[in-house]
């Protein structure tokens, strides 16, 4: 189950530029807890946005990418207390919630007219760093910031990949490296390959709203499966 969950959550990732955590968060931290599931999406959304970024590192937005990471990079640590202090049912909720409140703007085309300029981008870095360390979701508040921007996928894309680099690493190192077994790593490794392969093979052939329609009914779907499994331990 580890293995075809990574393989989608990449293959989804190397379509979109993010979108691992969507997809993956809720099922990772079904199979294997809250704080292991997050850390392990943390560890591979940012390893294939690494390999995602070296055909795009040139259209990379450095004045609007800035304060984004400064803001999440300051707001990382936040959200490691909070989910470290919280009983694990709650965080499956918090987990849950985020999870789905996220999908519900990105699928509602939300336009925030503060979500601009210099502001917009610390806004959404501080809420994406504490949300990526505390759920593994930093995706969404940058979704929404490109799009009342009026970013083109073009231009998205290598941004999202440089952001999720940056942001994962600030949350593997406030979280640590999660403790899995020798076997368990090499199943994610080789799934996060294969999903990427076929991700890069799939990309010129698949519609970009088929894709978006898919990753948003399932992480919709995931994020209301976790949410009611913290609901239902909290009896």
């Amino acid at each position: 189950m580890l293995g075809g969950i990574v393989v989608v959550g990449a293959f989804v990732q190397w379509l979109t530029g993010m979108g691992f955590a969507l997809i993956a968060v809720p099922a990772l931290v079904l199979v294997l807890g809250p704080t292991p599931g997050v850390v392990l999406a943390n560890c591979a959304a940012g390893v294939i946005s690494m390999v995602g970024l070296t055909t795009g590192w040139k259209r990379v937005r450095l004045g609007a990418m800035v304060p984004l990471v400064i803001a999440s990079a300051c707001t990382v640590p936040v959200g490691s207390w909070v989910a470290a202090r919280l009983p694990e049912p709650v965080l499956l909720a918090g987990v849950g919630i985020l999870v789905t409140v996220a999908v519900a703007f990105v699928m509602g085309g939300v336009r925030i007219p503060a979500l601009t300029g210099t502001k917009g981008a610390v806004a959404a870095g501080a809420v994406g760093g504490f949300m990526n360390s505390a759920a593994g979701v930093g995706g969404p508040p940058y979704s929404l910031y490109a799009v009342n921007a009026g970013w083109s996928v073009r231009e998205f894309v290598p941004n999202a990949q440089f952001y999720g680099i940056m942001v994962n690493v600030f949350s593997v190192a406030a979280n640590g490296v999660p403790r899995l077994s020798g076997t368990a790593w090499t199943v994610a490794a080789v799934a996060l390959a294969v999903g990427a392969l076929i991700g890069r093979a799939a990309a010129p052939r698949i519609p970009e709203h088929w894709v978006r329609r898919l990753i948003l009914t399932l992480a919709l779907t995931g994020g209301l499966t976790v949410l009611g499994k913290g609901l239902w331990a909290m009896r």
